[in-house]
């Protein structure tokens, strides 16, 4: 296999995302993926509104939305109380052509991506083989990657991107430090059939619903409502994902006179972390292989589709003769995003989710009114949450 190539570990949205936008500049790419085919799973369901820009570059948007739910409103709720604030992404009129949020599971772009990688000539997808190891010298990097029975590959081109996900083997190979923190609680999510929006009033499409003792997310998906409960870990998995134990957290959400439809269910753990370095040498690293952050605002797959959009451009001039110095600057502007905006945010939100002393939740809710209301501060809220102002930002960062 010739080495003028880049190597790109991962086949979910961030390593597609990068190979789509380099393949789309004739440059060849071999993509390497642990899985034996794309997975349908159910992660991430959020596109912001610069995500969908992106998207549009490779044709892929008007496709996505056609399979998903355009979400205009999203809001905070309490679980007594009810509906706190709604944020009307209307006022990003003027920012973007997508002021909305598209609500469409991440496996559908996947397959949208992949579709467009199969149809240009210097593109390979590798399934079944699992990422080790990188070694790296001054005008190349190999691969060194296992299938199921053992036997081992090496695969030597120009650059390798490591977007092989939270426990990314590329990562830890280039030795570059991942500190931060673990969340004490679990995210459990369960998806069901059941009509939240014919039973709680004026429920947006996103909400994000505070309580003292058990707060929630709920999304809506073309086909099912996804709800996010924290958990505490010690209770073990048989009890938390038993059929009884989720049934009767569901009913105390909203009773229902038949038993909930669950028709996916999974817990995890959730980390904020963030990458010291997000390359070394010939080795780049982009999406959750550089940064971890909680579910609370969907900006980890959004953040990691920036990342490998600002790093295929970064590399297509490199590739073209620039100075691989420019290397630098992708680090310096994503690692700045995962930062002060997707780490900042997604711990604001589980701040606000989690108080429970009275004086404290009264005063979140007044300041989200209040936000909510004046047109002028909903934007600059909207901009932040919604990603455009990070990469806004971006420009200022040498």
């Amino acid at each position: 296999m010739t080495n003028k190539r880049v190597i790109v570990v991962g086949a979910g949205p961030v390593g597609l995302v990068a190979a789509v936008a380099l393949a789309a500049e004739g440059i060849p790419v071999t993509i390497v993926e642990s899985q034996i085919e794309v997975v349908d799973d159910l992660r991430a369901s959020t596109f912001h509104p610069p995500t969908l820009s992106f998207l549009d570059r490779f044709g892929v948007t008007g496709k996505l939305i056609e399979q998903g739910l355009h979400a205009h409103h999203w809001q905070f709720r309490d679980r007594k109380q009810g509906e706190i604030a709604t944020f009307d992404l209307s006022v990003l009129s003027n920012d973007t052509p997508h002021p909305y949020r598209l609500q469409c599971e991440q496996w559908k772009l996947t397959r949208l991506l992949r579709d467009r990688l199969d149809a240009s000539p210097d593109t390979k997808i590798i399934y079944g083989l699992r990422a080790l190891e990188v070694e790296q010298t001054a005008n190349d990097a190999t691969l060194i990657a296992e299938r199921e029975d053992g036997t081992r590959e090496r695969i030597t081109g120009s650059y390798i991107i490591g977007a092989d996900g939270a426990r990314s083997n590329i990562r830890k190979s280039i030795g570059v430090n991942f500190e931060g923190i673990t969340h004490p609680e679990l995210y459990l999510t369960l998806s069901t059939t059941f009509p939240y929006e014919e039973h709680l009033p004026n429920l947006s499409k996103i909400a994000y619903i505070s309580d003292p003792d058990e707060w929630l997310v709920l999304l809506r998906t073309p086909n099912v409502w996804r709800v996010l409960f924290p958990t505490d870990p010690a209770v073990g998995d048989d009890v938390m994902l038993a059929p009884e134990t989720v049934e009767k957290r569901l009913q105390a959400v909203v009773p229902a006179k038949a038993r909930y439809d669950i028709v996916h269910k999974t817990a995890y753990r959730v980390f904020e972390r963030v990458c010291d370095h997000y390359f070394v040498g010939r080795v780049l690293l982009a999406g959750d292989a550089a940064h971890l952050n909680n579910p609370l605002g969907g900006m980890g797959m959004n953040g990691g589709i920036h990342d490998a959009v600002n790093l295929a451009e970064k590399l297509i001039e490199v590739w073209r003769g620039a100075d691989p110095a420019l290397f630098g600057r992708y680090e310096r502007q994503r690692r700045k995003v995962a930062l002060e905006t997707v780490q900042a945010v997604s711990l604001r939100n589980r701040q606000i989710m989690n108080t429970r002393e009275p004086a404290a939740r009264a005063a979140y809710f007044d300041e989200m009114r209040r936000t909510a209301s004046d047109p002028t501060k909903s934007r600059a809220y909207l901009l932040r949450s919604s990603m455009i102002q990070s990469l806004r930002d971006l420009e200022s960062v040498e």
